[in-house]
């Protein structure tokens, strides 16, 4: 009889370098309990690193820099996907991902219709925010972080280069969703949004 470890460690051993591992994956082989030490063992012996609370990596290794570990948005988009739930950047992370802020924030906030919680990640914190339907029911990839960008620099502070940059990608958007966002968004941010059709 192969202990729970043993059929954890194979399992792993499957497991694509880099791709984020949970609890969860392994919850047919043994109970939460078991699962739990057979990974906080794994990691002593350096199979897995574990990445937060709950949240491991087979990691891949690079000559130059030794263990790569995923990034906190890497992370934030696995536990969004295992939870099945929706997530939006919002704040300097929707900036930043825009390209209108070169700061890479230490705190990822993300708008979202599961649970509120906060991750460590490294030095790097993201906090899950509960928020209502509406904000999540933006459609297009670009028009969605425009929205949530414009409210992060507020209401006539952006500058005419901002506009110029954010009317750019706007244009990338598939049209479609382009006018089902534009219509979900503040009054002042419609107006923004509008030059790019």
């Amino acid at each position: 009889m192969k202990s729970v470890e043993a059929k954890i460690a194979e399992k792993i051993k499957k497991i694509p370098k880099g791709k984020l591992i949970f609890p969860e994956d392994f919850q047919e082989l043994g109970t939460s309990e078991a699962v739990r030490l057979a990974l906080h063992r794994l990691e002593k012996e350096t199979t897995i690193t574990r990445v937060a609370q709950g949240i491991y990596v087979r990691p891949k290794i690079s000559k130059y820099i030794g263990k790569v570990i995923p990034s906190a948005e890497e992370v934030a988009e696995a536990i969004a996907k295992r939870d099945r739930i929706r997530t939006l950047p919002t704040g300097s992370y929707a900036l930043n991902a825009l390209g209108l802020s070169t700061q890479v924030p230490m705190k990822i906030v993300l708008l979202t219709d599961g649970s509120p919680r906060e991750i460590k990640v490294g030095k790097r914190t993201i906090k899950f925010k509960k928020t209502t339907p509406k904000n999540l029911s933006a459609k297009g990839a670009i028009s969605k972080l425009v929205i949530q960008a414009l409210k992060e620099i507020g209401l006539n502070n952006q500058t005419p280069t901002e506009e110029e940059k954010i009317i750019e990608l706007l244009k990338k958007e598939d049209p479609k969703n382009l006018i089902h966002d534009i219509k979900i968004a503040p009054v002042w941010i419609q107006k923004i949004m509008q030059k790019a059709l």
